[in-house]
């Protein structure tokens, strides 16, 4: 935390992009902004992109409708139970990844998480970072709470990393390997399972490759 250059200041991100973890990766120590309001207007907050047989697939977790608010903290936004909508997130992530290089070393903790009983969408959001972090053996250094407080010289992402439109940072989509890649070749800007389901540990040199690409 000494070394505020490399401080990275970003929303809670729902099994964030690969991009958003080449970002948190080449900065070391990463803070998630628990009072966050309407950025990215929430998409990327709640949602997340795998890719499967049937091509890429959007999963969403439902948010309470009174705390589903762009005005309202990330850290006061409630999970709904509407819809069996874990047992759903499950079946498509065992549809794309259940023959997948990795898959059968981390399910067992992903699946307590997609199974879990949290109450806040953050929450969801914190436990299924740090499984992939765990996994992966990322060396990212995460807190949580910033607020309106920015870390002088921190690199603020705050709402620049999305799904809606292609964000402008300086970071290179490298191919590595996908499963399901079909005619269409490489897909870019999935979710971070997505990398971790097809490189496992060896990820991180494609993360790192991101950013040294980009010629940062």
């Amino acid at each position: 935390m000494s070394d505020t250059a490399s401080v990275v200041v970003m929303g809670s991100m729902c099994a964030a992009s690969v991009r958003c973890y080449a970002a948190a990766l080449k900065g070391g120590t990463l803070l998630i902004d628990l009072d966050e309001k309407r950025l990215p207007l929430r998409h990327s907050h709640h949602r997340y992109r795998v890719d499967g047989p049937n091509g890429v697939q959007t999963l969403t977790v439902p948010l309470v409708g009174s705390t589903n608010n762009i005005m309202t903290p990330l850290r006061d936004v409630l999970i709904s139970e509407h819809g069996d909508w874990r047992r759903l997130h499950w079946g498509a992530l065992y549809s794309a990844y259940g023959r997948s290089p990795y898959f059968d070393y981390v399910a067992d903790d992903l699946q307590r998480v997609i199974y879990g009983s949290q109450r806040y969408l953050h929450e969801f959001n914190a436990q299924l970072h740090q499984v992939v972090v765990d996994f992966m053996d990322l060396p990212i250094c995460t807190s949580y709470g910033v607020g309106d407080s920015v870390v002088e010289n921190a690199t603020d992402l705050r709402g620049r990393i999305a799904m809606k439109k292609p964000d402008t940072l300086p970071i290179a989509n490298v191919p590595y390997y996908q499963m399901w890649k079909g005619a269409d070749g490489f897909r870019p800007d999935l979710s971070i399972l997505d990398l971790m389901m097809n490189m496992g540990r060896e990820g991180i040199f494609t993360l790192m490759a991101m950013t040294s690409s980009a010629g940062e």
